[in-house]
């Protein structure tokens, strides 16, 4: 039955995706994240005050997530089984971010289409923390793909790997580690010392995950006719081009699979920001390949729910 309920909620967000009205926990984990933060603030005078906070703060957030995920979940089986299995299911679903991520890509692919490159830029600036609005066609398309790449992982392979570790309640707990980093995790003078544990402990959350997607990715690549060995061979030799330990496994993969560079400088907060290339130059990237790269991460995705669940039946089997 478990397994059961993982593929209804994989479904349900590649059918639904994310509803902008629908009520959703990571608003509710962001809402405590800002209260916290403010809380930590007041009480913070040295930055060495506002590491401790910042570590006090994840601890808050991912113990907090985690005892109302796991304690609603028992309330709601203790009252039915079958509530407690649409809890579950609904759980499951609001981790997952495929349907999401590859509207928002399509979104700037359909603009870029068009010929329309301020809307291309606009739909851009909601999936990316760089500066858009000078960008071109080349540079929005790359922008995309490396948001399609990486969210791959924090998106969709790493809550499924947490759910087949710890179930839902896990799951949900990963979602708080992650939008903790995407929130406080920045290096800038606001957040680098009250975001730092958070940006650590992501890191680790997401570094078996990271390594995982490096596989599934090429997987992918091959099952689209895409260049397999490159995706493989990219992947694993710009591993580390970029700030992010797990960050470059992904985006190295789908560049090598396409024959295109990802990376480069870019513009954060009015600051140019020098970054490494990624894979090798073989053909300009074109507004084509972002179609190609939420092809190769549902592919992946798919790939990724397929594995855990075999994973999770061995392992009860044997238990």
């Amino acid at each position: 039955m478990t397994l059961l309920l993982w593929f209804a909620a994989f479904i349900l967000d590649m059918k639904l995706g994310d509803p902008p009205h629908w009520p959703h926990p990571v608003r509710w984990m962001g809402q405590l994240i800002k209260q916290t933060e403010r809380l930590i603030r007041r009480m913070s005078r040295t930055e060495t005050d506002l590491k401790w906070g910042g570590a006090l703060l994840w601890l808050v957030v991912v113990g907090s997530v985690w005892l109302v995920s796991y304690w609603a979940l028992q309330l709601a089986y203790g009252v039915g089984f079958w509530l407690g299995c649409l809890v579950e299911i609904w759980m499951i679903y609001t981790v997952l971010a495929g349907r999401g991520l590859s509207e928002a890509a399509k979104a700037v692919y359909q603009a870029l289409r068009r010929g329309d490159l301020d809307a291309s830029r606009e739909q851009l600036a909601k999936i990316v923390g760089r500066e858009t609005s000078q960008l071109q066609v080349p540079q929005i398309s790359r922008a995309a793909i490396e948001t399609v790449a990486e969210n791959s992982v924090d998106g969709v392979i790493a809550p499924l790997f947490f759910l087949m570790l710890g179930g839902a309640p896990l799951a949900m707990t990963y979602k708080a580690i992650n939008t903790l980093d995407s929130m406080v995790g920045y290096k800038t003078p606001r957040y680098r010392a009250l975001g730092m544990f958070s940006a650590r402990m992501d890191d680790v959350a997401n570094w078996l995950p990271a390594r995982l997607g490096w596989l599934l990715l090429a997987l992918a690549a091959k099952w689209q006719g895409l260049d397999f060995r490159q995706a493989l061979r990219i992947g694993w030799r710009d591993r580390y081009q970029h700030s992010s330990p797990n960050s470059g496994w992904p985006e190295a993969t789908v560049a090598g699979a396409l024959g295109i560079r990802l990376g480069g400088p870019n513009i954060y907060f009015n600051q140019r920001v020098e970054k490494p290339w990624i894979g090798d130059a073989k053909r300009e990237v074109t507004p084509d390949d972002i179609p190609q790269s939420v092809q190769m991460m549902i592919v992946a995705s798919v790939m990724a729910l397929l594995l855990f669940a075999l994973l999770h039946s061995l392992f009860s089997v044997t238990v």
